[in-house]
Formats: C-alpha cells, structure tokens, sequence
C-alpha cells in the first residue's frame, strides 16, 4: 500500500476516525486514499483556522485526538492560531502536513517553506518522515504523544513522494496511557496546612474540573475551609445542577493580587502559577505575593483525582462534606437585549447534557452565575486568548458528541476570524446553535484603553475599535453558507428563536442585536 494508506489505517488501529482537513496537491495522495480505507470521518474546512479549532473542540469533548490535514507550511500558518489555543487546551490532535517531495524540497518553489518552524511553536511532538516505509512507525509514534498525558499537539510532516511511494505495513494500535500518581511530597505539604488550619487556596484545572474531582474539591472545601477555585480559562468544566459551583480566578491583575493576599498558601492542581493576562503600566505580572507559599500538588498529566482522594482520605473528610448547586432555570428575559437579558433568556433553556462553547468576551455578563443551576452541561472557554475558536471548536464538539446539543456563545468581532466554520456545521448536519452577540464593536479594545488610561478615544483610534460602517450581517452570512438564521432585538424573540433551534435538527444561528 502506499504511504497515505498506511498512515490512515494507522490512525484507525487507535481509534483516530475523524480528519479535520483542508487539503492540496501534495495531500491528494492521502484525499484518495480515504475512499480506501473505511471508517476514516473525513470533514473539511474551509479556512485552516476551522480545521484546527475543530480538532480541538472534538479533542476536549471526545477525549481523543482527531487527525488534522495541512497543505504545506502556509496552510498550517492558517491555522497557527486555534493550535496556540488548542495547545493551551492540552487538547491531543495528530496534525498531518503535506510537504513538497523530498527531491522537489531543494528548488525553492513559490509554497516552499519552513514547515516545521512553522509547527514548532504549537507541537510537545514534530517528525519530518522522509521514508515512506517508516510511515506507519512515525504515525504510531505521533499518535502515542499525543495522547501522552495532559495531551498535546503532536505533528508529523509528510512529503509528497512519501505519500506515494510504498509506505510499509501500518503501526499498531497505541493504548491511551494512564496519569502518572502525583508526588508524595505536594500531598504532605497539603495535609500539614491544612491540618495546621493556614489559609489554603488551591487553583485547579484539567480532568479534575469533571464531576468526580468536582464532588472531592467541594468536600475538602466543606470539611477543612479551603478554598477551590478554576483557572481563568479552562479547556473544559462540567457544571450544572447536583454539581460544585467553582468560582475562576479573576483575570485582571489587581484582582488577583488581591485574592491572593488573604492566602498563606497557593496549591496548584494540574495547572501553572498565575500571571497577569497582560502587562500593565504599574500593575506586576507575578500575581502570587512573598508571604503566599506557591507548591504545585498535581502537574498536569498527573492523577488529580487520585491526589485530591488522597487527601481526602488523609483527613477523614465526610462522604457529605461537599455542596452542590440545586436545580434553579430562571424564567427568560424580557424587553431590550444585554448581557444580563441574554444571559438569563440562554439560561431558561439550555437543555441538559449540552455544550456551551463560549467566546462571548465582554458580553459574558451574569453568564456564569445564571447557568449555575441549569440542567448539567459542559463549558468549553478560550484557552490560549487567540481569538476566532468558538465556532470552530462547537462543530468539532458536536461531531465528538452527535446526541448532545451543542451552544455557540460567539462574539460577533471575534466571530469573524473563522465564519467559515458555520459552513462546516451545515455540511455536516450538526446540531449547533450559534448565538451572534451584535454589539457591533471591538469592545474587549474599549476596556483596555480605559485600563490604560489613555483618554478619550479620537475619531481615527475608534475607526480600529468599532466595527460598523457597515454593520455585519450575521444573520445574511449564515445564510449565504445554507444555515437557518434570524435577528433579534428583544429578550422575548431571542426565548422563541432559540426554542425553535432546539426543537429543529441541524444548525441554526440567531444575531442578538445589542
């Protein structure tokens, strides 16, 4: 068989069934193959940036890595930035890059490039396979890193004639590994200050944020007066009714110097110490202060859930020592539309079991605080602060979870940088409804000129800080890719809009004019 078989019926030997792809010439080789190799999911972007935020929305949701298809070095520059996110995630994806052969790669070529700088930078794993017969060896090995706890972006570049030629016998199935236990020493530190009575806040992220490492945190919260708090910005957190409600640590500065002031100790489970977003002028960007002692209990890739029933066992912490968050659905908004009136009508109706990809940005609001006793749902954030990934990462999340319904709470600045998403979840019948907050404006950028006290925005600063002149067309754009779309401007049509999407299969997109 040739190359490109091999690496496909690699892939699927460890159950990689899904390709995120946007291919070219150098990847033909593999295009055909698909159509010998049965099983293999194949979904196609239409801008890089759609191929890898939908790896990592499917990643997060499936618990798996999906493979992602490249052309060349500028085709995977496309998609550099949902990787950035995506890395930030620990999501696992095996990216496939085409490269020009390998007896074409000295003529310098117009698409000639560096592929692998441009992979350095997101990828824990990089091989340039420049023997076919090793195909099948390297996809195996790309496939075991990145699965390697926490996860990883592992890239594996494929020359052309590599493609074509004999590739070898495929590798063989890869066994996702376990986490690795946690050190003894980060657990005995935790009991003796938390014996001792010292005032313990742990920061948490990764698998622990699921519901098992939710109901231990809330129990150690209960029984020894510790605090638990989520990351800013998690890949992935259960939430919902019969769960913890867990507060995210405040992302700016000040706040978090703040916080951080009234601990004699900062516990670190599957996440690193916290730092300032940004810089600013007099603002540090070490949060943590001197007298605060910074341990790191769990490394992500680490056992968390083993080390926080560690603890809890060491204690003697009460099986009903925890607190969850009872079954409270608000009733839906009414009159002009606002964060707080959007926010309230999404909470009356998100259904249980579904998804919320979130990159609302400003117009969060009382977001988080609304759905806290909703039905119980999963909440996917901005990872890594690049923006454009919630469109993309909900069609990957409703490909891993196809029973699940899935919300896309997208920012209509941010939304723009892959729109091409929507065309993807049309093509692929998924059922995604993509909520468009319309405030016509960079707003994030207002908030941070006023942080940076820079005065009154002039004529020419505010034509980089607003988007109209003209207005977007949410509604005219999902349209023109076959989706189902509608505008709203009151709390009451947005409440008959999204029950509509609910009761409708396949995607539907409703713009909040704001």
């Amino acid at each position: 068989m040739v190359g490109a078989e091999t690496i496909l019926r690699t892939l699927m030997n460890s159950g990689v069934d899904v390709c995120f792809a946007n291919p070219g010439t150098s990847e033909m080789q593999f295009v055909a193959a698909v159509d010998r190799v049965p099983g293999m999911r194949p979904v196609l972007g239409l801008f890089e940036g759609v191929v890898a935020g939908a790896a990592d929305g499917y990643a997060r949701m499936a618990d798996k890595p999906a493979a992602t298809l490249f052309h060349l070095g500028p085709g995977l520059a496309n998609g550099l930035a949902n990787l950035h996110n995506a890395m930030r995630a620990r999501s696992p994806i095996v990216n496939l890059v085409g490269d020009h052969a390998t007896y074409h790669r000295p003529y310098a070529s117009p698409l000639a490039s560096d592929v692998a700088a441009y992979a350095r930078p997101v990828s824990g794993w990089l091989r340039d396979n420049a023997e076919g017969r090793m195909l099948g060896a390297d996809t195996r090995a790309a496939i075991a890193a990145a699965w390697e706890p926490p996860g990883q972006i592992a890239t594996l570049l494929v020359p052309a004639d590599c493609s074509w030629n004999p590739g070898g016998e495929p590798g063989a199935p890869v066994q996702r590994p376990s986490p690795r236990p946690a050190a003894p020493e980060g657990l005995e530190r935790a009991i003796r200050a938390l014996r001792a009575g010292e005032r313990c806040l742990f920061l948490i992220n990764g698998h622990s944020l699921r519901a098992e490492g939710l109901h231990l945190a809330s129990r150690l919260a209960g029984h020894t007066g510790a605090r638990f708090m989520a990351d800013t910005f998690t890949a992935r957190m259960e939430r919902g009714a019969g769960l913890p409600v867990l507060q995210r640590f405040p992302r700016y500065p000040e706040q978090g110097v703040e916080l951080l002031d009234g601990f004699d100790h900062l516990f670190l489970i599957e996440t690193t110490p916290p730092v300032a977003f940004f810089a600013y002028p007099d603002q540090p960007s070490w949060l943590t202060p001197e007298h605060c002692l910074l341990h790191t209990l769990v490394e992500p890739g680490e056992d968390a859930v083993g080390a926080l029933q560690a603890l809890c066992e060491a204690l003697n912490v009460p099986a009903n020592a925890g607190r969850t968050a009872e079954l409270s659905v608000p009733e839906p908004g009414t009159g002009a539309l606002d964060p707080d009136s959007i926010a309230q009508t999404v909470a009356s109706v998100l259904p249980e079991g579904a998804i919320v990809a979130d990159e609302a940005i400003t117009s969060r609001g009382s977001l988080p605080g609304m759905t806290a006793g909703c039905p119980t749902h999963d909440w996917l954030s901005l990872t890594g602060g690049a923006l454009g990934q919630s469109l993309s990462a909900a069609a990957g999340a409703a490909i891993a979870c196809p029973d699940r319904p899935v919300f896309c709470l997208q920012a209509d600045g941010a939304g723009m940088y892959a729109p091409q998403a929507l065309w993807t979840m049309v093509r692929e019948g998924l059922n995604v409804t993509v909520l468009i907050y319309a405030n016509r404006s960079y707003k994030i950028l207002h908030n941070e000129w006023a942080r940076l006290n820079l005065g009154q925005v002039g004529e020419s600063a505010r034509k980089l800080l607003d988007i109209g002149e003209p207005d977007l067309n949410w509604s005219h754009i999902a349209r023109g890719m076959g989706m189902p779309a509608a505008q709203v401007t009151d709390a009451e049509s947005l409440h008959r809009q999204l029950r509509t999407a609910l009761e409708e299969p396949g995607p539907h997109l409703i713009e909040a004019i704001m």
